[in-house]
């Protein structure tokens, strides 16, 4: 057994450190088999803008507002000024009612536009992440708040602020963002929860990762908190502790999984992806690097990975060095998917598969969508930019990018059981 989970089960309830906690160190996990779908949501691109963060939420059959026979699978997404660095506009949506046969949209969504704040900057919601919330029957999406000044980010005045807004299917429209108030703290001073995966508990709370920059740091570090919803307002339980590292910028960019007994997290590093385990969702080990199980590094590096998580199988979605990718900026394409050995918290070397192929751009920014129990979506975009010095990629590129959204189909061929909402 790693030395985290060891370390984790004395130090919080040794009597649970029995030979049933153990067995499964020495046994490889079965390979889960599934099927890839590739279909593109929507695509063209004018070589100034692109879309940017793609994710979605499924409201299931029998929600408030979905009277059809299929999920109700909503998608956000925004658009990206690619002379600049980061520069998001408006929150759109789109939607399709028949498994992504046909997609409605894109629909620009008002209440999540930029806001003019006082001192004569901009604000808006970014790296946004829809996600059904089953005990409030609410489609709830989370993301942080980024600021511009004359359509740049000012660094010093950028505060991140963890943001969430509601989805109404019968008016197809996302409700006005709102604030997650924390406490007093100099963890909390600039907290945002963008791009992070969340892991929902059966009484409804969440478990929602943040990455944080103190006051007077230069690199930011990574907590969880739950939190609490009742279908209107996110309000702060409690935190775990603080995940730190030296180099590079820091952690950031975290996602949450549970599978078994154990809750996994893994982390964005300038130099490596990280994972970490817990018990209880809030208290994690030490991280360590991901690697293959034969300790080769996985070569994921400065972007993000998200779960994948089947009743039976746990999985990991990545870009990493190593695909005769170097052209792609920061290695960001393909998009692999590989199956984690829990126990050892590394990828199994043949299992890896390519979800999404790489055509020049990157794809490091997705997210992950259970559908039902036959499907699970993995959702991205390809991002336009790409090395310098001219870091806009061409319509006319050689490799043949034009800012598809990709919906990569995980079609399982052992059906996940149906989950008591």
């Amino acid at each position: 057994m790693p030395l985290q989970k060891s370390f984790l089960l004395m130090l919080s309830i040794p009597w649970l450190f029995t030979h049933n906690n153990l067995h499964a160190a020495d046994q490889k996990p079965q390979q889960l088999d599934f099927r890839i779908q590739l279909s593109t949501a929507i695509k063209g691109y004018d070589g100034k803008t692109c879309w940017v963060h793609a994710r979605a939420g499924a409201i299931p059959v029998g929600a408030p507002g979905n009277s059809s026979s299929d999920p109700i699978v909503v998608m956000t997404m925004q658009k990206l000024l690619l002379s600049g660095s980061d520069i998001f506009y408006a929150l759109n949506s789109m939607r399709t009612d028949n498994l992504g046969k046909t997609w409605q949209g894109p629909v620009e969504q008002k209440n999540l536009s930029r806001h003019n704040l006082p001192d004569g900057g901009e604000v808006v919601v970014s790296d946004f992440w829809p996600q059904w919330h089953a005990k409030s029957k609410t489609l709830l999406g989370i993301g942080h708040t980024v600021r511009y000044y004359n359509n740049r980010i000012d660094h010093k005045k950028n505060i991140r602020v963890t943001s969430y807004a509601t989805y109404d299917p019968k008016t197809n429209v996302w409700s006005n963002w709102k604030s997650l108030k924390l406490p007093d703290g100099p963890e909390f001073a600039s907290s945002g929860a963008g791009s992070v995966q969340r892991y929902d508990l059966p009484n409804g709370d969440i478990l929602l990762p943040v990455y944080f920059t103190k006051p007077g740091k230069k690199v930011s570090d990574v907590m969880v908190i739950r939190c609490r919803f009742d279908g209107e307002t996110l309000k702060y339980v409690e935190h775990g502790n603080e995940l730190s590292i030296d180099f590079g910028r820091g952690f950031a960019e975290p996602s949450i999984t549970k599978f078994g007994d154990w809750f996994y997290l893994t982390l964005r590093n300038d130099k490596f992806a990280y994972v970490t385990c817990s018990m209880d969702g809030l208290h994690f080990a030490p991280p360590q690097k991901w690697t293959f199980e034969d300790g080769q590094d996985l070569g994921s590096y400065n972007t993000q990975a998200h779960w994948v998580t089947h009743a039976n199988g746990l999985f990991l979605v990545y870009t990493r060095r190593g695909a005769k990718n170097d052209h792609v900026f920061r290695n960001r394409a393909p998009l692999f998917i590989g199956q984690v050995n829990p126990e050892k918290m590394a990828i199994i070397r043949n299992s890896e598969r390519i979800l999404v192929p790489e055509r020049g751009a990157r794809l490091g920014n997705f997210g992950v969508v259970d559908v039902n129990a036959n499907e699970t979506w993995v959702i991205v975009s390809e991002w336009m930019q790409t090395h310098g010095p001219n870091y806009i990629m061409p319509v006319d590129n050689k490799y043949g990018a034009d800012n598809s959204v990709y919906v990569s189909k995980i079609l399982w061929n052992q059906p996940q059981p149906v989950k008591e909402e």
